[in-house]
């Protein structure tokens, strides 16, 4: 189940993921806490983010892009 769809939307897992980063999580351990999806989710979907633009990674850490924020809830 991937967070991205072919359009570039998040998916529900997606919004999840990305609701977490707004609420602070950064680490892709604490957006799994935050979010209650699994850590392999996270991170397969952390990939998808990043290519789909609604997501960057400094240093090891996630934040949303403004693309990423246009999704949240």
């Amino acid at each position: 189940m991937a967070c991205v769809t072919p359009e570039g939307k998040p998916t529900e897992s997606g919004k999840k993921i990305l609701n977490a980063l707004k609420s602070g999580a950064a680490s892709p351990e604490e957006i799994a806490k935050t979010s209650g999806l699994p850590l392999f989710r996270v991170r397969s979907g952390l990939r998808d983010m990043v290519q789909a633009d609604l997501v960057k990674e400094e240093e090891g850490k996630y934040k949303l892009t403004e693309k990423g924020e246009q999704f949240i809830e």
